[in-house]
């Protein structure tokens, strides 16, 4: 009874899926109803049967609502397999991430890749968010930042970020997991905002200075990172490379940028547009331009 409320309700309905109680095609309890008998909040009765769904035990069929799956039966055959442990369940959540996308990863879709029911990895994992949390915190300790790295402060950072733009790179699904306001309490990942503010001590700038630039610095990394992300996707969906897609809009772009109203648009090279490695190069050197000022003027001495 240690359990969370929506997992005993979980386990519950697995119990009877798997006992033949509740069979394929049945019809499931409203989600107030689930509420009403549990004594629980209508959300934490969601969050039930939305685990119940994406583990293929339940679907929601049109004129029907709700209904025990017809894959249950099969579900309930793999759940006799041992649960993979929690690192081989994360790694193959990165891998299909990286490929597939976040959206591409759920329970059920594990499940099928290792062999196993969708219900047994909750074993390793609470949930979705728990699992998400996991992969983040993985991919964040895959790169160890050196001790005491580079000297000086701004290759220290220069170091810091590129690592970051390197990692988002291989894994474009994180700038989505990453919050500056409701940051995920992640080691790995704190590690690196730890690193970033220790690069920054001993230059004479406040708490406040050094916690900003702790955030800014990944923030503009993260930025550049979604436009890398939503190009990736938007290939993936369309079929449509950045090339092919540009050169569709050709001669619409011609007869804009030739007509005399934006002269300064029509001076850009065209390439500087899909150059992603360069504008995240120009925005952090730019960036610590700023900064590099800056700390020169708490060092220079202040007359009276």
């Amino acid at each position: 009874m240690t359990d969370p409320p929506y997992r005993r309700i979980v386990s519950s309905f697995q119990a009877r899926i798997a006992a033949g109680e509740l069979r394929a095609g049945e019809k499931m309890p409203s989600i107030r109803r689930v509420a009403q008998d549990w004594g629980v909040a209508v959300a934490t009765a969601t969050k039930a049967m939305a685990i119940l769904r994406d583990t293929g035990l339940i679907e929601t069929k049109v004129g029907s609502g709700t209904v025990v799956s017809a894959r249950a039966t099969a579900t309930r055959r793999r759940d006799g397999a041992a649960a993979p442990d929690r690192a081989r369940l994360v790694r193959t959540a990165i891998e299909i991430a990286d490929a597939e996308g976040l959206d591409a990863v759920s329970m059920r879709r594990l499940g099928t890749e290792l062999g196993v029911g969708p219900m047994s990895l909750y074993r390793q994992v609470a949930g979705k968010d728990d699992l998400v949390a996991e992969m983040a915190d993985t991919v964040f300790g895959d790169d160890e930042l050196p001790a005491p790295g580079p000297d000086g402060w701004r290759a220290k950072l220069e170091l810091v970020s590129r690592l970051l733009w390197q990692l988002t790179q291989r894994h474009p699904w994180l700038p989505r997991v990453i919050s500056f306001t409701r940051p995920l309490l992640l080691p790995n990942a704190m590690a690196h905002t730890e690193w970033t503010l220790r690069a920054l001590d001993g230059l004479g700038l406040s708490p406040a200075v050094r916690a900003r630039e702790a955030i800014i610095l990944p923030s503009l990394v993260m930025t550049t990172a979604l436009s890398l992300a939503a190009e990736i996707e938007a290939e993936h969906t369309t079929g449509e490379t950045f090339d092919l897609w540009w050169l569709a809009r050709e001669s619409r772009s011609a007869e804009l940028l030739h007509s005399g109203a934006f002269p300064h648009l029509a001076t850009i090279p065209h390439e500087v547009v899909a150059d992603l490695d360069g504008l995240f190069e120009h925005a952090l050197a730019r960036h610590l331009d700023g900064l590099a000022a800056h700390v020169s003027g708490v060092a220079e001495p202040h007359g009276p």
